[in-house]
């Protein structure tokens, strides 16, 4: 192949290196040729980010007749280790919160569902704790990583029984008393220092690394290879360290991306811009688009949450002009079930009062859908806030949706035939469309500029708008020859494109008039739903009720504003105002 000058740097290269690489820029083809330029019989590890990544390098290495390469991920590596020489049962989906309750038999304290409370937060510490660098629980503050003020303060007041708790869950799993989660094998063979038998490692994806996985790739005597774009970092919930910031390894560059062009690559450098509102000596990023594709076979949807990805679902399959063919990427029921395993069905029949039919333990335990919003306050459970945001707003027409959804769906061996492909920011991760849609619910930069303003000193904000600037940065990369994306995305003054598309942010008061006229129910082939307004922000993500937002709330409704009034002014759903009210007695 020809290599270009930044590439023939990186393949000769001596030493320890880190290479940061933009979007699209032939990293794994690099490396592919930094391996062959190593001696014949080098020892070569080439460790990649999850099973998907692996698997596409497998077929990359063995293409290229580099037999003395052997790809795996940090955890096959681990269960090696770990997993077979205790013989450990592995628990594959983690430990549900209702679980966790009855392995350690937690009690509660007289507050309402306390004992699942606690379990949802012993969880997320032990998810901290495997991830971090830190050799005991007791070295870590679980307090640093609780952001919502509500959970802080719960979690501050049950502490020392949390942290009791995780401790002895962990020591189960240790003993094998229990099945031992992927996070705690992994975080074992960490603390074990092991000792790899290669000359080379290859660390792909670095920058979405834990703290646990770097701290074993940089123990090893080997030659490093620490690959990735800290502007691709999108796992800091995972409690992921970026490797880049972290070696001080000599740094080169892949600045060249020959999956897009130059203008995809200015609207790139433009959205990665906004991060000087949340820095001090922000430097400008070089990205040079050198794509050239027309192909128009692949397209896709990208949303930032699952929430925003099924509303443009539902509107695909329910519009004027419906889909035919659809694919989710990854499995379509991880978009309507939490981590946790409640599904929309369950939170729905809580929204019914049909208590009956629930079939998540967790959820069972709830008395009402003001019970599961104190439980999701209190816990900061993203996932389920979402799930309880698309129920009041589709409410009792939400299984004809879904089947509606299914039956268009097509598996992953007939991805190639769908008319369009839908998928969350994290899960299209590494891969690219040849066009791409961008739903409605990405941060702007006005959105970055007011958060900054309101989020002050507070270093867990700064981190998480920095995030969604990566979110938005690693969706515009994913197209190949054309973008779809809302306008209040592109400043007014960016030249016009062949390459993009501005898609009008319509408001909410324009939106109310042509709602019903978008919810096609004919052309989904089921019965007409009642006509009603279903207007709300399009893929606005769950946000929790705060002491502010009550406050509003209740001096609007003390002036006599009508439920018609408050959803368009406090800018949430009929039901998520409706349930609100109720609960404050207003």
């Amino acid at each position: 192949m020809k290599c270009t000058a930044e590439q023939e740097a990186i393949i000769g290269a001596q030493g320890n290196i880190k290479v940061a690489a933009v979007a699209g820029s032939g990293k794994t083809t690099t490396l592919i040729e930094y391996a062959r330029n190593k001696p014949v019989g080098a020892r070569i590890l080439y460790l990649a980010f999850n099973k998907t990544v692996k698997g596409e390098a497998l077929k990359k290495f063995a293409a290229a007749g580099l037999s003395n390469v052997r790809v795996e991920t940090a955890h096959s590596l681990a269960y090696r280790h770990v997993v077979i020489a205790n013989g450990y049962k592995v628990s594959g989906a983690g430990y549900r919160t209702h679980e966790v309750a009855a392995l350690l038999g937690l009690q509660g304290n007289g507050e309402k569902h306390a004992e699942f409370m606690v379990a949802n937060h012993i969880n997320r510490f032990i998810t901290y704790f495997c991830n971090s660098g830190a050799a005991k629980v007791q070295q870590l503050n679980y307090l640093d990583v609780v952001r919502d003020a509500k959970a802080k303060t719960f979690v501050a007041r049950f502490y020392p029984y949390i942290e009791a708790q995780t401790r002895r869950l962990l020591a189960r799993m240790n003993k094998g008393e229990i099945a031992v989660t992927h996070d705690f094998y992994l975080k074992k063979f960490g603390l074990s220092n092991p000792v790899l038998p290669f000359d080379y490692i290859l660390f792909d994806e670095a920058q979405d690394a834990s703290a646990a996985m770097l701290g074993m790739v940089l123990q090893q005597p080997a030659t490093k290879v620490i690959v990735g774009d800290t502007h691709q970092q999108i796992y800091s919930w995972r409690h992921a360290v970026n490797a880049l910031a972290q070696t001080h390894f000599q740094t080169l560059h892949l600045s060249a991306s020959f999956r897009f062009g130059k203008d995809i690559a200015a609207l790139a450098r433009h959205i990665l811009g906004w991060k000087a509102h949340l820095q001090d000596g922000y430097a400008a990023v070089a990205i040079n688009g050198l794509g050239n594709s027309n192909k128009k076979e692949t397209k896709a949807v990208i949303a930032r949450s699952n929430l925003g990805l099924l509303l443009k679902a539902i509107e695909a399959v329910t519009g004027k002009a419906p889909v035919k063919k659809i694919h989710f990427e990854g499995n379509f029921n991880a978009y309507t079930y939490a981590d946790e395993g409640a599904s929309l069905y369950d939170v729905l029949h809580l929204y019914n009062g049909k208590n009956q039919y629930i079939r998540d333990p967790l959820l069972q335990a709830m008395g009402s859908m003001a019970e599961l919003e104190e439980y999701v306050e209190n816990t900061e459970d993203m996932q389920l806030g979402m799930m309880v945001e698309i129920v009041k707003q589709y409410e009792n027409d939400i299984p004809h949706l879904l089947q509606t959804i299914r039956d268009k769906h097509l598996p992953s061996e007939q991805k190639g035939q769908a008319d369009l492909i839908f998928s969350t920011v994290h899960r299209c991760k590494g891969m690219e469309y040849d066009e791409v849609e961008l739903a409605p619910d990405f941060i702007s930069k006005n959105g970055i500029k007011k958060a900054a303003s309101e989020a002050g000193t507070n270093g867990l904000d700064a981190v998480r708008l920095q995030e969604e600037i990566n979110l938005l940065y690693v969706a515009v990369t994913r197209t190949k020859s054309h973008l779809r994306l809302p306008d209040s995305l592109v400043p007014n003054d960016f030249p016009s494109s062949l390459q993009i598309t501005l898609l009008p942010t319509v408001r909410r008061e324009e939106r109310a008039g042509t709602e019903k006229d978008a919810y096609n129910w004919a052309a989904a082939k089921q019965k007409p739903s009642d006509v009603r307004d279903r207007s709300v922000v399009r893929g606005r993500r769950y946000r929790l009720w705060t002491a502010e937002t009550d406050e509003e709330l209740t001096k609007l409704v003390q002036t006599g504003a009508t439920l018609d009034e408050l959803v368009p002014l406090l800018e949430r759903s009929r039901g998520d105002v409706a349930t609100r009210i109720r609960k404050l007695g207003l």
